[in-house]
């Protein structure tokens, strides 16, 4: 056999060029990097500040502290806009004080479900801009750019005690937008009310809405295997979106120069929630849609959040304690719609049973959201006439620190605590009584509604120089 030799030396000369060459590329200076692209995950950021406070001594009130505890006689010492202490016989110096004998004391009244400012009063078409029904998933609008701060409903509300809301998009869509969480304070902006660091919330639908609206124009959903279809749909993109921007992070972070990926608002949100950073707030009735939706969140890793208007959540009490999940209820709201329709008046009572539970009472209305604390002791009331054993320590968790809970603010408010930001609500009464009023309200140890004081009974803009009916 002959061997050509010269062709050997040959392809090893060109092996040795070749290793010469990746030598030269791998020692050549690495491509000079873009600029990176980042997300600005607050582009509308709070600009509330606390309105003017005075250091406040509350004595001898009966105080509810919204964790299950009645104290009675107590004093509550708010010093900075917070609460500073809690006890009895505080004897302090320089404070303004105030004897609460016979008057009860409770943490800020908190919904966690309205539409005021989007559905605002007057209830007139130009001012409804809470349900953007133009496709199954809108989760690229933001509640809060429809929001009209002069919503004289606001007042009204601050009137009742609530110091705190959730202003979410209606249920038309199976992803409506995304919610936020407002301090009740008078103010001519939405981020002068913007709640600073409270999650963003996504507002999703389960059952008749999406399919009904969608249906009706042969679009997909049409049936609740359809709504269901499009929530895995559009969790499977915002998956590979989430994942096309943790590569180009990894890929810039090692020194390359990848191109980002193209912005999508609407992926932006999604992706807000399986990273854990926006909460969902899912209105769903029935028990076995709920325990779908649980499925789903577990399918693509992310939580199933609070189930809103949970009509039969006492069906499932042990599965939603077991995940974690809030269920926001109405006392006696149900019938009005076949999803509705299969409603105990004890609901939030055997939710509220279950250990580890997070059982709310919410409003979604412009008229109760004025009366929570009548809403919870509707509950508390209908419950111990069959059986139930519950005391006004228990009732007022729903509307104060289970339902911070579920927005994910109860580090801050939602409770008497010491450390607590100072949102109070004096009663002239046991708050659970028809004939309970909310005397005085404080944001931040500020007060901002007194019953008998004009200056604190702020109107907005809106009213100024309209005529009262009759005059």
């Amino acid at each position: 056999m002959s061997i050509n030799l010269s062709g050997l030396r040959f392809r090893k000369s060109l092996l040795s060029v070749s290793v010469i060459s990746l030598s030269l590329t791998a020692c050549l200076p690495q491509e000079k990097q873009d600029a990176k692209v980042t997300i600005n995950k607050n582009p509308y950021p709070s600009t509330y500040k606390a309105l003017a406070h005075q250091d406040t001594l509350f004595t001898n009130a009966t105080v509810l502290t919204g964790t299950g505890e009645r104290l009675n006689d107590t004093d509550v010492l708010v010093r900075d806009g917070k609460v500073s202490k809690v006890g009895q016989d505080l004897n302090e110096q320089g404070v303004t004080v105030i004897d609460l004998q016979g008057k009860w004391l409770t943490p800020g009244i908190i919904d966690v479900h309205s539409h005021l400012g989007v559905y605002p009063s007057p209830k007139v078409e130009s001012h409804s801009d809470g349900n953007e029904m133009t496709a199954p998933n809108t989760s690229e609008v933001w509640a809060e750019h429809s929001i009209w701060p002069q919503d004289p409903g606001f007042q009204t509300a601050r009137a009742g005690g609530i110091t705190s809301l959730q202003i979410l998009p209606g249920s038309a869509n199976l992803f409506g937008g995304r919610g936020v969480t407002l301090r009740n304070v008078p103010s001519h902006t939405m981020q002068g009310m913007k709640f600073a660091d409270a999650p963003y919330g996504l507002k999703m639908a389960c059952g008749e809405n999406p399919k009904r609206v969608y249906g009706s124009r042969k679009v997909l959903p049409s049936t609740r295997m359809g709504n269901v279809a499009g929530y895995r749909s559009a969790w499977l993109a915002a998956t590979e979106y989430k994942r096309a921007w943790e590569k180009y992070e990894k890929d810039y972070a090692a020194g390359k120069n990848p191109q980002a990926p193209k912005r999508d608002l609407e992926l932006d949100t999604l992706m807000g929630v399986l990273e854990g950073e926006i909460l969902i707030h899912n209105h769903c009735y029935k028990a076995e849609e709920m325990a779908v939706m649980i499925d789903l969140s577990k399918e693509f890793n992310y939580h199933a959040g609070t189930f809103h208007h949970g009509v039969e959540a006492y069906k499932i009490a042990d599965l939603l304690a077991e995940n974690g999940n809030c269920a926001a209820m109405w006392p006696d709201w149900w019938g009005f719609k076949m999803e509705a329709y299969d409603m105990v008046e004890e609901n939030v009572a055997i939710v509220d049973a279950v250990k580890n539970s997070c059982a709310v009472v919410h409003s979604d209305s412009a008229i109760t959201i004025q009366r929570l604390n009548q809403e919870a002791a509707k509950v508390m009331y209908r419950a111990n006439e069959n059986g139930f054993d519950l005391k006004e320590e228990d009732a007022i968790k729903w509307i104060t620190y289970n339902a911070a809970k579920s927005l994910g603010i109860n580090d801050s408010v939602g409770s008497i605590a010491q450390g607590k930001q100072a949102d109070i609500v004096v009663w002239s009464s046991n708050p659970f009584s028809v004939y309970a009023h909310a005397e005085q309200v404080y944001i931040d140890g500020a007060k901002v509604f007194d019953k008998f004081d004009d200056k604190y009974q702020a109107q907005s803009d809106f009213l100024l120089g309209q005529t009262k009916a009759g005059k």
